[in-house]
């Protein structure tokens, strides 16, 4: 009895972590485009001094990476939500094929309907090439977790 409390207890949590992370996405994706790029410019120039503390002679374009720091962010995101819903449905019960069909099906749904809402934040676009950019941070993130599982057996 008390086992089975303990591993609902784990299903909630597991859950509530795949809405939480669904909740940072939806928050990031609801700033204003100029809010938006001053997070991201701000990461990309932490790199940039990163960057030139390695190589000092190196030339970088603040805005041309800028572009990839804000597209790696949609890769990045939809990999983590892919490892949480994986987990989640994991604990679930839901394994094999149906949970990576289900994961993928929440993520790319999820991704979807993210770019529907910045349709309708001042300056932001909803990008086909978006989802798609998030669609393959999910099915990298089910492949991590999948292999990751397989090796821990």
């Amino acid at each position: 009895m008390k086992l089975k409390l303990e591993q609902n207890w784990i299903k909630i949590i597991s859950w509530m972590a795949v809405a939480g992370w669904m909740a940072v996405i939806f928050y990031l994706s609801h700033q204003p485009a100029e809010e938006s790029n001053a997070l991201s410019s701000g990461i990309t120039e932490m790199i940039i001094v990163f960057l030139k503390g390695i190589l000092p002679d190196t030339e970088l374009d603040l805005r041309e990476l800028n572009y990839y720091v804000r597209k790696n962010a949609h890769f990045v995101a939809y990999f983590i939500l892919s490892l949480l819903t994986m987990n989640a449905f994991g604990r679930s019960g839901v394994k094999g094929r149906k949970r990576i069909i289900r994961t993928m099906f929440i993520c790319v749904l999820y991704a979807i309907t993210d770019e529907i809402h910045q349709l309708f934040i001042p300056g932001r676009a909803g990008l086909v090439k978006d989802v798609f950019i998030d669609s393959l941070g999910a099915a990298a993130g089910a492949v991590v977790y999948t292999l990751g599982q397989r090796l821990l057996k």
